[in-house]
């Protein structure tokens, strides 16, 4: 049966970030996902987590300057320490949380570097980043997005990321597998799926290509669903959408996706 967390950045915006929790718990959903926790206090949040019941599932490492057009540093020579130091962030909130895994966004390959050293850098801060969240029986994941939404992301298709989970050679290093992202860069869902679901730690839909509800667009979410459950995956899927009209008023795709098992 799939176990749906709401993704608290991009659903239930009708309302501010800290009042979302109870509105993603009266809407049905057990645990909740986001971008980015650290403009709130770490007790604040789990506060709201426990008030409302639910469980964080995942966050993501900061991903340097945001509104600067930074989509994580991972790979980018010579900010060595300060991903560091955002890994020990991300750490100590998750610990607070209770949160079971961090995604380490890689970033945008930056301006005339060469590709070779962005690589090089990349696996030695996931090596750093999984040694780290080790300690504390945390996951590291990385995540393929597709180009058009990120261009310039260092990480895009689904054997790439294995690639990279298999050099850095971390137990605890798994790939985030957002079917939006697939679709957009590779098609063939399922045969992805079938392939990599074992070093898969977390999954995300979104309706293609408008990253609306996925009960629209071109992907076959409820034969999806019924492959996630025929394969044993027992993991959360991510709502990493944008509602179209209203977060509550667009979940009729949920109610009928748990209807049907």
């Amino acid at each position: 049966m799939p176990k749906f967390a709401a993704n608290l950045t991009m659903q239930f915006n009708e309302v501010p970030f800290m009042q979302r929790f109870q509105e993603a718990a009266k809407a049905g959903y057990a645990a909740v996902e986001f971008l980015f926790p650290y403009e709130f206090a770490a007790q604040d949040i789990a506060a709201e987590l426990q008030g409302s019941g639910l469980k964080n599932v995942l966050f993501n490492v900061s991903p340097g300057n945001w509104a600067g057009g930074e989509r994580g540093i991972a790979c980018h020579p010579g900010r060595q320490q300060e991903f560091r130091d955002s890994v020990q962030q991300a750490l100590e909130y998750a610990r607070v949380l209770g949160t079971p895994c961090v995604h380490v966004m890689a970033g945008i390959l930056p301006a005339g570097a060469a590709p070779q050293q962005c690589h090089d850098v990349y696996i030695e801060n996931l090596r750093h980043a999984c040694a780290e969240a080790a300690k504390y029986g945390i996951r590291c994941l990385i995540e393929p997005i597709n180009t058009r939404d990120m261009p310039g992301y260092f990480l895009n298709l689904q054997a790439q990321a294995h690639a990279v989970r298999e050099e850095v050679g971390a137990a605890n290093l798994q790939v985030q597998m957002d079917f939006y992202h697939v679709q957009i860069m590779e098609g063939d869902i399922a045969v992805k799926l079938r392939r990599y679901l074992p070093h898969v730690g977390h999954i995300q839909i979104a309706g293609v290509p408008d990253r609306h509800e996925p009960d629209s667009g071109e992907v076959n979410y409820p034969y999806l669903f019924k492959l996630l459950d025929e394969l044993g995956y027992e993991g959360w899927i991510g709502c990493e959408y944008r509602p179209v009209n209203g977060t509550v008023q667009g979940l009729g795709w949920m109610k009928a996706a748990l209807a049907a098992v």
